[in-house]
Formats: structure tokens, sequence, C-alpha cells
């Protein structure tokens, strides 16, 4: 009897916290800081990122498309001066995304539209 091959994908634990010490630097400026005072939070997805990768994922892995959509992320350091500017970029980036999806939705719904008229005549 051969060995039986496992073609599920092996489910992936989110990322633990772990307790980090020393030295580490900004994710937006760069900035040293020490560990114990940085900001941990998931790291900043620009809307083309998004869209990039969800696009290349469709084409050449749709079965990772929940992975990369759903899977928790770690997180990064912030230095706690840049919160607000870190939660101004994400808004800018949510509404940037919800823009892009209601032109894609709208053009979508426009070539529907246009395609029923022109076959019920």
């Amino acid at each position: 009897m051969g060995e039986e091959s496992n073609t599920n994908p092996v489910p992936v634990k989110a990322a633990e916290e772990v307790p980090v010490s020393g030295e580490v630097k900004c994710a937006l400026t760069g900035k040293v800081l020490k560990a114990e005072e940085a900001y941990w939070a998931p790291p900043l997805i620009t809307a083309q990122e998004l869209v990039q990768a969800v696009a290349t994922t469709t084409l050449q892995a749709p079965g990772n498309l929940g992975h990369v959509l759903f899977g928790e992320q770690a997180n990064l350091p912030y230095d706690p001066e840049m919160r607000d500017e870190l939660a101004a970029r994400r808004t800018t980036e949510q509404i940037k995304l919800l823009l892009v999806l209601v032109v894609f939705f709208g053009l979508l719904a426009g070539l529907i539209y246009l395609l029923t008229g022109l076959l019920g005549k």
C-alpha cells in the first residue's frame, strides 16, 4: 500500500503575541523605539496592495484567497506618536477601496444593463 497524500492545506494558526525586548523600528517612520514603548498593530495595507494581492491570488492560487483576505497578520511596531497618523492612513485606504468597489460594481451594472437592452431587442 502506498502513502496517502494529503491535498488539503494545513490551517495556519494566528501569530501569537511574543514578548519583545530591545529596540525596534517604527514601521512608518523608521524611528528606533524601545519594544516595550512601541504601539503594536497590524501592518498598513494600501488599497492598491490589497487589489493586487487578491487579483494575483485569484489567478494563481484561488484556494488561498480566504487565507489572503482573512488570515491574521503579525503586528508591527509603530511610534505611539504616529497612532493618529496611522488611523488616518487606514481610513484613507478604506475610502479608496470603497470608491474602487463602487466604480467597479457601477460599471458592471451598466454593462449588464446595456447587454440586456441589446439582447432584449
